[in-house]
């Protein structure tokens, strides 16, 4: 029996006004998978990666996580738009990671980190707070608990938003340029806890510009344009050996 996706893009479409984002895209992630999006800006990457999520509706088509509609409910064979507190459950299973930090500023990090399992999950304090000082040691702040992040580099801050992603037990973590914002010296910290969380087994959709880390952590790499997806492959194909013209002329600028 055919193992079914744990992520399911169905003949997704949105537009703004006139503008066309994304063309009925098409695309599934097998549990454990770590994807890379890849493409110019303007291609409907990010565009992508919010509607998984539900941050922005689709215009048509659908995103299944774990075989469920995201941002719907399924009544009579029909999908309805999910109701604000149906739609907080889902989201539970899906972590996102931004390109800024979006951190309280008034808590610490050990702080961040708890929020939501205590507010969301309403698991007890004790608890939370033993796995949030796990999981800043998986991201190396473990000594950085009580520092407020005005006190942290950007890089810091980035790590610290994606343990509080991990803090809510997310079934796939999504990542929107998670480095483009920092200075070039705090990229790889970064990227390194990222390559943890794939070796650990985290399914991981990430918009990258990052080509070495595509191609040395990802297991498929998807090549989009102008709201299409292009090309995708395995990363060693499509980043040394792409089909398509425009996956050529796309690499040739970036490299």
């Amino acid at each position: 029996m055919a193992v079914q996706p744990l992520v399911s893009v169905r003949t997704l479409s949105k537009s703004y006004g006139n503008k066309v984002v994304l063309k009925r895209i098409n695309l599934d992630v097998a549990e454990g998978e770590v994807v890379a999006l890849i493409g110019p800006s303007g291609s409907g990457k990010s565009t992508l990666l919010r509607c998984m999520n539900h941050l922005e509706g689709q215009d048509s088509g659908c995103v299944l996580v774990a075989g469920e509609p995201v941002g719907y409910v399924l009544k009579n064979g029909e999908l309805h738009e999910a109701s604000d507190k149906i739609l907080s459950h889902q989201r539970r299973s899906i972590g996102m990671v931004f390109q800024g930090f979006n951190l309280f500023q008034h808590m610490t990090a050990l702080e961040n980190i708890m929020e939501g399992p205590i507010r969301v999950l309403k698991l007890p304090r004790p608890e939370v707070e033993q796995q949030a000082r796990r999981l800043l040691n998986l991201v190396g702040l473990g000594d950085w608990a009580d520092h407020y992040p005005l006190q942290l580099s950007g890089g810091q801050q980035q790590r610290i938003a994606i343990a509080r992603a991990l803090a809510m037990k997310p079934r796939v973590m999504l990542f929107d340029e998670p480095t483009s914002a920092l200075d070039p010296e705090l990229v790889g910290d970064v990227l390194e806890v990222m390559r943890t969380l794939a070796q650990e087994g985290m399914t991981m959709i990430v918009v990258t510009h990052e080509i070495g880390f595509a191609r040395e952590v990802c297991d498929r790499v998807v090549f989009m344009a102008d709201g299409e997806i292009v090309e995708q492959g395995l990363p060693g194909k499509v980043l040394l050996d792409p089909q398509h013209e425009r996956t050529r002329e796309f690499l040739r600028r970036l490299l």
